[in-house]
């Protein structure tokens, strides 16, 4: 039987291109989230929207898994630029994820122990091949996860010294970290919205910028990469 690949984003805006993209849809609405079934680039998916935050992204990926049968889940979004080696407008795909608000070593004493949480190597490689044929430029590195939008040099500078991530945002962690309790492959991509600091606040939150250009990028890399898995 074919795989099932689950396909994540936290806000509207990041699952609205390929939803558009799907065919065969149906759609069941459960825990208050709607879970898009169908087909995608010839293969079975269900897509939702999770709703921003790891406890969110938590049930809505542990529903994919052990309600609509996904056997791969792959998170798609927009995040905070925590390095010199992209731009806004380019693309971290997670290799490492963690909790940058969490006592990481307390979260390890349950299953399956893990301080930090890695992206699947295949698909890590069919993300890379995705944003190759997208023409966007990409790090394959590490993404920080915590509740709180980080939109001030001080919080961004504490989390760097903390943990060091080459971005920073609030689900990706929480979903590698369910896939790793179900033994379910995933990976996690992040188009760089902004750099993290009073200019992100401002323009994300307070002005209430178009963030469409940004996540029509995460969506064509992500719709590449199920083409391939």
């Amino acid at each position: 039987m074919e795989k099932i690949i689950g396909l994540m984003g936290a806000m509207p805006d990041e699952i609205a291109l390929l939803c558009a993209r799907m065919t065969d849809k149906g759609e069941e609405t459960c825990a208050g989230v709607t879970f898009y079934t169908g087909s995608l680039r010839g293969h079975r998916v269900v897509l939702c929207c999770a709703g921003m935050g790891k406890v969110n992204a938590a049930c809505a990926a542990q529903l994919l898994i052990t309600k609509f049968g996904a056997g791969a889940l792959v998170f798609s979004g927009i995040a905070g630029n925590m390095t010199d080696k992209i731009g806004v407008g380019d693309v971290v795909i997670g290799k490492t994820l963690l909790y940058h608000d969490a006592e990481r070593r307390m979260i390890a004493e349950s299953f399956p122990h893990l301080q930090e949480f890695s992206g699947d190597e295949a698909m890590i490689e069919a993300a890379q091949a995705a944003c190759g044929e997208a023409g966007v430029k990409y790090i394959v590195g590490k993404i920080a996860t915590g509740d709180d939008f980080v939109g001030d040099s001080a919080t961004k500078n504490a989390i760097a010294e903390k943990c060091a991530p080459d971005c920073v945002e609030m689900e990706g962690a929480a979903v590698a970290h369910v896939a790793a309790k179900n033994g379910v492959p995933s990976v996690v991509l992040r188009a760089m919205s902004d750099n993290a600091d009073e200019n992100a606040m401002e323009t994300l939150v307070v002005k209430q910028f178009d963030i469409t250009e940004y996540c029509t990028t995460a969506a064509t890399i992500c719709e590449e990469l199920v083409a391939r898995l």
